[in-house]
């Protein structure tokens, strides 16, 4: 399936909901991993220090690394990422939260919203 007018590169779209039932764990994991960033200048040090102490979804935005995610796979090579994390209010009941897993596909939401089979 590699012909000369399919491109090589891959955008991977990954939606994650947790439930964080520790925030004092994951701040306090957040707030280790800063610690160790020997390169970290001291400005930012500081700044990420606040930013996962007044907010668990900054900490676990600071824990998260989508380069160990993909580190493993043969045949790539992670040219770029970014990634966030908010609070939001969850339904799991919602429809709004159905990833397709009733029709046995996997789906994503393009730009959009409007949802696709994969």
């Amino acid at each position: 399936m590699s012909t000369p007018e399919t491109s090589r590169f891959v955008r991977l779209r990954v939606e994650l909901v947790l439930e964080v039932d520790d925030e004092k764990a994951v701040t306090g994991a957040a707030l280790h991993r800063i610690s160790d960033e020997a390169d970290m200048p001291a400005e930012e040090r500081v700044h990420a220090e606040s930013a996962v102490t007044e907010d668990s979804a900054e900490a676990l935005a600071q824990l998260v690394d989508p380069f160990s995610l993909v580190s493993e796979v043969p045949g790539i090579e992670l040219l770029q990422a970014s990634w966030s994390a908010e609070r939001i209010d969850y339904d799991p009941d919602s429809p709004e939260w159905d990833l397709g897993e009733d029709d046995g596909e996997e789906s994503y939401d393009d730009e959009d919203g409007a949802g696709r089979a994969g």
